[in-house]
């Protein structure tokens, strides 16, 4: 790919082929009825069809309209037709948009019905800085480059990669993004006041895909700009909010709200005043009320200064521990934004326990597409199928049935594949589709990304996809830390093994290996009572080493290495037979994708094969530090007699 180049990810010119061709009517009016006609503009100058405004005239192909049912809400719509034309017809205008790219990801007949998203909001949480962090850089945990919105503490002003990403984003129905880091540096505070500009900038473009902006925002903003407080229940700083919120509302109409981390990780919040995070979260949900916006109070909460030698202080039940206490307390356009499992996006955790735990509250499952623990879009690690465990309640509570919306922290940068690693766009869209339906099949979705990426692709291209990608987070997890314990990685920058790494530190990662064997113990008889958090079934399910699942045994239990799991296996003998087996299938999609050499363009195939030379050499190295580091805890060798380090 040449320098300056943007890749197309999944809407290449080809993917509008299907549209494109055909002679199509839109009526209706208004910014994003009048998107939709020129996406669909453009697709038929280049393949020959032919787009009608307004209504009369003979039938067409395709018929896009707004004269859909109220019951399809704002974003839903309708499909009908037969082989020869085909009609879309949407209550509002987002429904049209969504509805083209419906079509856009179906074959030459699309499925018929309605549609509706399954929740409200569908949004990321990009953790980009204005200025480039001393510690973080550019973008907080970012693998694919710099920010989309700020270089060196200047804005970009590259409305055409940003209206790019907009129809991304908008052709997998995300409608919400948050610009700016949730750890909110200085320059970041002055983007509510003299900054606003660079947020109206872009928050224009996104409109234009009917994505709203959002802007993560510092409790103690007030003080960053003068007051002496920021003691959520004095009136200076709920006049100061006031004011300042609705300069923002002049600037952007559509503005959606503040995402906000408090009292979390060293970021003040409103326990300096002996406030509560009710007080506080109300406080900005009152201001932004009148305007329509919304408050994203994360519930990232925990003690990071904990003495590792105390053993009853546990992470995993901080947040619950915080929160539910005040269930039923926060307003109604307060969102508290909970990450999906208890501690910090393992490649394996249960759900938290707070999600089930607050049936009075607006609550928002957050995700990472950022695979800050899932090998960094370094390595192949198809979200998907995780996600959609979570969301179904297969090993706990179902996400799905509990959250309002869903929040995900993005995954792009202005690397020319937007991802860094071409294959991790997949993680991207299949958020996106996710969010609008939980019950979708993370192989149907991958078929979708795949034909969308590289359309009419040859089906030994797209098998290769599935064989590669299908498999690769249980291929991850089984060549990371075992049994759901997490956190082996190096400190810092959180790639790489290093077992004992956070072992002796304030953070409150811990697995507790020792000669007689691994894992916390979060059991309500002689733990934490973690477990107990859960509702039934799952707090009697997670309290017993016998049924816990084994991909959580080491999350919920400190267990011998010579216990016996439900697959059979021994703990000791699980550990070496899955780092073996991983570093195995790692090497199995670097051969897989040789094989589809010429089949993509020649740059995604050397890119990713690149990252699949460090993916298989990363592989290599975790197993044998595993294996390495519990055979000198345990004394155990390997039943297979297989050369351990």
């Amino acid at each position: 790919m040449r320098p300056g180049m943007i890749d197309a990810a999944w809407l290449p010119p080809e993917a509008w082929r299907a549209v494109g061709s055909r002679r199509i009517r839109v009526t209706g009016s208004g910014l994003l009825v009048d998107t939709v006609a020129g996406e669909l503009r453009r697709a038929c100058e280049r393949f020959g069809g032919e787009v009608v405004r307004g209504s009369g005239g003979p039938p067409c192909d395709l018929e896009m309209s707004l004269d859909g049912d109220a019951g399809l809400g704002a974003e839903g719509y309708e499909l009908t037709g037969d082989d020869t034309r085909t009609v879309l017809r949407a209550a509002r205008p987002h429904g049209l948009l969504y509805g083209m790219f419906h079509l856009l990801r179906s074959d030459d007949a699309p499925a018929t019905g309605a549609f509706r998203p399954a929740v409200s909001r569908r949004m990321l949480d990009h953790w980009d800085n204005v200025d480039v962090h001393p510690v973080m850089g550019q973008v907080e945990r970012g693998y694919a480059g710099g920010s989309l919105f700020w270089r060196a503490g200047e804005p970009r002003r590259d409305l055409a990669r940003i209206t790019a990403y907009a129809r991304l984003l908008a052709a997998c129905g995300i409608n919400a993004v948050a610009l700016n880091n949730v750890n909110v540096h200085a320059t970041e505070a002055r983007l509510l006041t003299d900054r606003l500009g660079e947020v109206a900038e872009p928050a224009e473009v996104f409109r234009r895909y009917g994505i709203r902006t959002h802007l993560a925002v510092s409790f103690a903003a007030p003080v960053l700009h003068g007051l002496s407080t920021a003691d959520p229940l004095d009136r200076r700083v709920r006049d100061w909010w006031d004011g300042v919120t609705a300069d923002v509302y002049a600037a952007i109409p559509d503005f959606g709200g503040y995402v906000v981390k408090a009292d979390s990780e060293g970021q003040p919040g409103p326990f300096t005043y002996g406030r509560s995070h009710a007080d506080g979260a109300n406080l900005l949900a009152d201001v932004l009320a009148p305007h329509g916006g919304v408050v994203h109070w994360r519930a990232f909460v925990y003690n990071h200064r904990q003495d590792w030698r105390d053993r009853s202080v546990d992470r995993a039940r901080a947040a619950f521990d915080h929160f539910t206490p005040h269930d039923g307390t926060f307003r109604d356009n307060v969102v508290l934004q909970v990450k999906h499992g208890p501690i910090d996006f393992q490649p394996r955790e249960p759900v938290s326990p707070l999600i089930a735990a607050m049936p009075a509250t607006r609550v928002g499952a957050e995700f990472q597409i950022t695979q800050e623990y899932t090998g960094q879009q370094r390595h192949v690690c198809y979200l998907a199928p995780m996600w959609s465990e979570l969301l179904r309640g297969e090993q706990g509570p179902a996400i799905a049935e509990f959250a309002a919306e869903f929040v995900a922290v993005a995954n792009v940068g202005d690397d020319p594949f937007w991802t860094g690693h071409p294959l991790a766009q997949a993680n991207l869209y299949a958020f996106g589709r996710l969010a609008w339906d939980p019950g979708l099949e993370p192989a149907a979705v991958l078929d979708e990304w795949a034909g969308l990426t590289f359309p009419r692709g040859p089906r030994r291209l797209y098998d290769t996809l599935h064989a590669i990608m299908d498999g690769s987070w249980r291929a991850y997890e089984k060549y990371t830390a075992p049994l759901g314990v997490g956190f082996m990685v190096r400190p810092g920058d959180h790639y790489g093994p290093d077992v004992d790494g956070y072992e002796y530190t304030p953070w409150g990662t811990y697995h507790h290996a020792d000669r007689d064997g691994a894992g916390v113990d979060r059991t309500v008889a002689t733990g934490t009572g973690c477990a107990g958090l859960y509702p039934k079934p799952w707090s009697k399910i997670y309290e017993s080493p016998d049924d816990c699942p084994d991909e959580l045994a080491l999350f919920f239990h400190h267990l011998p290495y010579g216990h016996v799991l439900q697959s059979g296996s021994t703990v000791i003998q699980h550990i070496y037979d899955t780092h073996f087996a991983g570093a195995r299938e790692a090497a199995e999609m670097r051969e897989r994708w040789a094989g589809v050499a010429g089949l993509v363009p020649a740059a995604t195939h050397e890119r990713v094969r690149e990252l699949l030379d460090e993916q298989v050499r990363s592989a290599e190295e975790w197993r044998d530090q595993i294996n390495s580091y519990f055979f000198r805890k345990s004394g155990v060798p390997d039943a297979e007699g297989r050369r351990i380090y």
